[in-house]
């Protein structure tokens, strides 16, 4: 936990002395709970941006913060500079909160202690799927005095963040995601050192999920890159997932795996943009049927320090 506090503080540090700010920002409560009221901020495109691409409107993106669902920020600092290029490339930045989950929860050590709380995991992460819903229904709510069309947003996620982005599409695809149009579906998803937690078996998607970007550290300690389940109860990670859906012949999805990496790759949003472009500009506003599975050995990717579920939850 000490580690996790000086990265903390380093990131808070960093962010606050490079001078970073983003586009003028509007916030807006979008749900009430019975222990707190969640918040969403926008971020509009920069003045001159191009916001169509072929004459297409690009989508919104909407970041779900990470966190281990115990701590985090919807707008934390280290974020603005990626939501600033967003913006300058003519993307609509939506932020969310979610009730943290884990939060006041033991967890036993190692994946032992992991899967004795898995419950406590997949509630965490139920309550994260509804309290996006809530956002988008709000979204679809206010759509015309505020501009932005939930049916072109992309929804993105780091750590725990992408887990419950991953598990919303999940429910979207599954018919399981209570309080939305039937029809309803995000135009995209970006993971960020995500997976699904299921008590009640892997994953499997009954058909396509929309385009869906995946990143992750192969030695991720955090949030596994393969798997870490029993008796049907665990997480399904990333290299799962993207086999599973090469299994079922779903041709609409990029994984990049990213050789000895860490849980680094869950800050990587800023770093990684010229691949979320390509992806956006591809598979999301062309429609582009396009499937990448590649296998990136850099060593001049910045690292921080290896971050274990022990670290998180000590």
């Amino acid at each position: 936990m000490l580690k996790l506090f000086f990265m903390k503080k380093f990131i808070v540090l960093l962010a606050l002395c490079l001078g970073f700010a983003a586009q003028a920002q509007e916030t807006y409560r979008f749900a009430e709970r019975d222990t707190c009221s969640l918040y969403l901020d926008i971020y509009r495109p920069a003045a001159g941006s191009q916001t169509q691409l072929d004459s297409l409107d690009k989508p919104a993106i909407m970041y779900v913060f990470g966190g281990g669902f115990i701590m985090g920020e919807r707008s934390h600092p280290w974020h603005l500079p990626w939501f600033r290029t967003l913006n300058e490339n003519g993307y609509t930045v939506v932020t969310v909160d979610y009730r943290l989950g884990m939060k006041g929860v033991k967890v036993g050590k190692g994946m032992s202690g992991a899967l004795q709380a898995s419950d406590a995991f997949e509630n965490a992460q139920q309550m994260g799927v509804e309290d996006v819903i809530s956002a988008v229904t709000f979204l679809l709510e206010q759509k015309d005095s505020l501009g932005i069309d939930p049916y072109n947003m992309v929804i993105s996620g780091s750590s725990a963040g992408a887990i419950i982005s991953l598990a919303t599409e999940y429910a979207l695809v599954s018919g399981r995601a209570k309080g939305l149009p039937e029809d309803f579906n995000f135009k995209g998803v970006m993971s960020f050192a995500g997976g699904i937690i299921s008590n009640s078996g892997a994953p499997h998607f009954p058909k396509a999920p929309c385009p869906i970007l995946l990143l992750h550290g192969t030695a991720d300690q955090a949030v596994q890159y393969k798997s870490m389940a029993l008796f049907g109860k665990g997480i399904w990670g990333s290299s799962w997932l993207a086999n599973d859906w090469k299994r079922a012949g779903y041709n609409n999805y990029c994984i990049y795996r990213f050789k000895d990496s860490t849980h680094d790759v869950a800050m990587y949003m800023e770093v990684l943009w010229d691949l979320e472009k390509t992806f956006l500009e591809q598979n999301v506003i062309r429609g582009h049927a396009r499937s990448v599975d590649a296998l990136v050995d850099d060593a001049s990717l910045p690292h921080w320090m290896q971050i274990s579920l022990g670290d998180i939850y000590k």
